[in-house]
């Protein structure tokens, strides 16, 4: 990974959007479904809106707590500009609270607890471009929180042909939905599991709102996007709660957004659990198959799932290993052998093909 550096610059405070005053000086953020109602001189749950003197405001906005160049495939994403590298950027705080975070030390912090670095939006496609990215991915934290910053970076952006990423935990509302997807390229979303009692006991939010977040992805938007479920022993591994993750996916969504599998590993507030087994991913990956989705990989480990495999004459495609592209058998978005259509974003003049046819550290995606 490259470390980046940048210089130090003032911060400023910014107004935030999708709010509104209540009596008592309060103020009521709207961003996400939680819905904070915030009093004079406090913070929402995720530490980085605040309210001074009867207005919101957002510690994130121009202030990044980590700074690197990644892979695309680590987002993950493996059917957008593969094999090409994106500019990842992430502040402090979140809007869910998971007990297995593993970036808990930048999302679980409030903004005077990391070190920031002030960097305007204009600013971020040069950085971008400096390091031969092609794209942008807002990740590390929930970018959601910090919508702001991101609407104001992707008009920069676009500019320069750059393209734009959110890797999310897709909790926000439909009042935020489109002013901030409306500027999005591609997206991972975290479907983090496929009951409410994980969602309610563990990250401390719902499920549904999520749902409906992919379902909007997948009616309202062009917007690529890739599903990741990160596997973690006795609380979301269930085979029975695999497949119907894998149904409602193919049943709301359709056969050709990809689900990722990943590994978890003992992190934050999930110590007593241990690393997930490759032949629990490989019984997921499996399940999700016969249930009629396309592209199913693994992750977090080394596995022929990481590949992709043409749907119709089951030809390796991309072969990978780990985040990196050893192999590419595609042209235009097909097979080079049969000529089927492999759904995704393959080179940066390319839209969707939706039918068949710096200073962090490695452990951010």
């Amino acid at each position: 990974m490259e470390e980046l550096r940048i210089l130090q610059k003032t911060e400023r405070l910014h107004e935030a959007r999708w709010w509104k005053a209540e009596p008592g000086g309060r103020v009521h953020c709207y961003l996400c479904p939680r819905h904070c109602h915030v009093h004079p001189g406090q913070a929402g749950f995720c530490f980085i809106r605040i309210n001074q003197d009867g207005k919101l405001f957002s510690l994130g906005y121009g202030a990044p707590a980590a700074l690197q160049v990644d892979p695309i495939e680590k987002k993950p994403l493996n059917h957008f500009l593969p094999g090409t590298r994106v500019f990842s950027m992430g502040t402090a705080g979140c809007n869910m609270g998971c007990f297995f975070c593993q970036n808990w030390d930048i999302s679980k912090s409030r903004s005077d607890q990391v070190r920031s670095q002030h960097v305007p939006p204009e600013d971020v496609p040069l950085l971008a471009l400096k390091y031969g990215c092609d794209s942008i991915a807002f990740t590390y934290n929930e970018p959601t929180i910090w919508g702001e910053y991101i609407i104001d970076i992707c008009k920069e952006a676009k500019k320069y042909g750059l393209k734009t990423v959110m890797v999310t935990n897709g909790y926000i509302t439909y009042d935020a939905f489109h002013d901030i997807y409306d500027y999005i390229d591609a997206a991972n979303v975290d479907l983090k599991a496929f009951t409410e009692n994980f969602y309610g006991k563990i990250t401390l939010t719902h499920l549904q709102p999520v749902l409906e977040t992919l379902a909007w992805l997948k009616n309202e938007t062009s917007v690529w996007f890739e599903i990741t479920n990160l596997m973690i022993p006795t609380l979301n591994d269930d085979p029975a709660e695999t497949r119907k993750l894998a149904e409602w996916i193919l049943t709301h969504l359709g056969p050709d957004v990809p689900l990722h599998f990943t590994a978890f590993h003992p992190d934050f507030k999930l110590q007593d659990k241990p690393r997930t087994p490759s032949k629990t991913l490989d019984r997921a990956r499996q399940i999700a198959l016969d249930v009629g989705l396309r592209y199913v990989y693994e992750g977090n480990i080394y596995s022929d799932g990481a590949n992709t495999y043409c749907p119709r004459c089951e030809e390796l495609l991309v072969r990978r290993s780990w985040h990196d592209v050893l192999e590419n058998h595609t042209k235009d978005g097909a097979c080079l052998k049969c000529g089927f259509a492999i759904a995704g974003v393959w080179n940066n003049s390319a839209k969707g093909n939706r039918g068949p046819g710096v200073a962090s550290t490695a452990k951010y995606r």
